[in-house]
C-alpha cells in the first residue's frame, strides 16, 4: 500500500470520537501485524494508544510518534477526495498523512539492524485533558529513544519551537434587566466580547521572538444568557491563548484576572516546546529533508501546541516535522500528495544517518 492509499484508509474514519478511534487502531493494529510488525494496544483515559517497534534491541533509537485522534468535522470531510496534489479531509494534514507515512517507513525498515525504529500512536493530543495525556502515559511507560519526531504539519520544515497553552475559562459579570428595555442593564455577553477584546490588547499579546510574531489568542467558546427576552447577568467564555517559550503563563493569567468584572473559573496548561536547532539531530534532520524541498530546510517555530513536550520533559530531543499541506482545523484541510512521498524519502534518510548522530 502506498502513502496516498494508506492516507486515504486513515482519514476515512472519524476519529473525532472514541468509537471512531478505536475502529481507526484497529485497523492500525491489523495492518502492522499483517506486515509482520509486532504491535502493542493499550488504554489512556479509555482511549486506544498503539506501539510498534522494529530493529536491534540496544541500538541507537529512534521515535516516530503521532495522535490519530482529530476535531471534529461534518461527514463528508471524512471522506477524502483528491483535488490535483492535493488529499483533502479531515485530518489529512493534521495528521494521518505523516502517520500513513511513518507506519510505511516502519515496514521500509523492519529488517535494517542499524537503527532501532519505534512507532506510537495517541488519541488524545486535540484533548483539553491537563492530565494523564497519552503521550505522557507512552513515555511513563519507558517508550522513549535518543531522539523523537512527532509528526505534526511542518511543511518538510523543522519545528524547534512549539508555544505553550493557557487556556482560560472567564466568568464574566453583568445585570440583568427585562429584553424590552435593555439600557437598564448590563449586558455581560455583550461584556465578554469586550473583555476578550481587552485581552488582545494587554502587553502580554504585543510580546514578540525570533521564530515568533506574537502569541496567538482566540475566543473559542461563549455561553451566556438563559431566557431571550432578559438581559444575561452572566457570560462565560473559554480563550484559547498559546504564549511564547519565553513567557510565564503566570504572569499573563496575572494581566488576565485584572480585566473588570471577570473571574477566571479554570485554566488548562502545556508547556512550550524548545530543543536546541544546533542539536546532531536537528541538523541532521534538516540535511535528510533538503534534498526533497524546493527551499532551504531550517529550524523553525509553531504556532501549534505540541505533544513533543512530554518527550522533553524526560529529556529526549524531540521535534515537529511533517509533510506540506494546510487548512488543518478548517473546512478544506488538505496535505500535498506528492509531499507524502518527500517525507517518507526524508525520513527513511535520516534513519540511514542516525546512527552517527546519536554518537555525536
Amino acid at each position: 500500500m502506498d502513502e496516498l492509499a494508506l492516507a486515504q484508509r486513515l482519514i476515512a474514519f472519524d476519529t473525532s470520537n472514541a468509537e471512531g478511534l478505536r475502529r481507526a487502531a484497529e485497523f492500525v493494529g491489523g495492518w502492522l501485524e499483517s506486515n509482520d510488525i509486532k504491535a502493542s494496544q493499550t488504554e489512556s483515559r479509555g482511549l486506544p494508544v498503539t506501539t510498534a517497534e522494529v530493529g536491534p534491541e540496544g541500538a541507537p533509537t529512534l521515535v516516530l510518534h503521532g495522535h490519530m485522534d482529530v476535531v471534529p468535522g461534518s461527514r463528508e470531510m471524512f471522506e477524502p477526495r483528491i483535488d490535483g496534489d492535493q488529499l483533502v479531509g479531515r485530518g489529512a494534514y493534521d495528521m494521518k498523512g505523516a502517520l500513513a507515512v511513518m507506519l510505511l517507513v516502519l515496514h521500509d525498515l523492519r529488517d535494517q539492524e542499524d537503527v532501532r525504529l519505534r512507532l506510537g500512536i495517541v488519541s488524545d493530543e486535540e484533548s483539553e485533558e491537563e492530565a494523564n495525556r497519552g503521550s505522557d502515559a507512552l513515555v511513563a511507560s519507558g517508550f522513549v529513544g535518543d531522539f523523537a519526531i512527532t509528526g505534526e504539519p511542518t511543511n518538510l520544515q523543522v519545528g524547534v519551537q512549539a508555544k505553550g497553552v493557557l487556556a482560560v475559562r472567564l466568568e464574566v459579570q453583568g445585570r440583568s434587566a427585562h429584553g424590552a428595555t435593555p439600557w437598564l442593564g448590563d449586558n455581560a455577553v455583550v461584556k465578554a466580547v469586550e473583555v476578550f477584546r481587552g485581552i488582545e490588547s494587554l502587553p502580554f499579546a504585543r510580546h514578540s521572538s525570533a521564530l515568533f510574531d506574537r502569541p496567538s489568542i482566540n475566543l473559542g467558546r461563549i455561553m451566556g444568557g438563559d431566557a431571550l427576552n432578559k438581559v444575561p447577568d452572566t457570560c462565560v467564555i473559554d480563550v484559547d491563548i498559546r504564549f511564547l517559550p519565553d513567557q510565564d503563563p503566570d504572569e499573563i493569567l496575572g494581566q488576565v484576572s485584572g480585566l473588570p468584572d471577570t473571574r477566571v473559573l479554570a485554566t488548562f496548561r502545556r508547556p512550550p516546546a524548545v530543543v536546541e536547532p544546533d542539536s546532531p539531530f536537528v541538523q541532521g534532520l534538516c540535511e535528510a529533508a533538503s534534498p526533497h524541498h524546493p527551499e532551504r530546510v531550517m529550524s523553525v517555530g509553531r504556532d501549534g501546541a505540541s505533544d513533543a513536550v512530554s518527550f522533553l520533559a524526560v529529556g529526549v530531543p524531540a521535534v515537529e516535522f511533517g509533510p506540506v499541506g494546510d487548512g488543518h482545523h478548517g473546512p478544506s484541510e488538505w496535505v500535498s500528495i506528492s509531499s507524502l512521498r518527500s517525507y517518507r524519502q526524508a525520513l527513511e534518510g535520516f534513519v540511514k544517518t542516525f546512527p552517527g548522530m546519536a554518537a555525536a
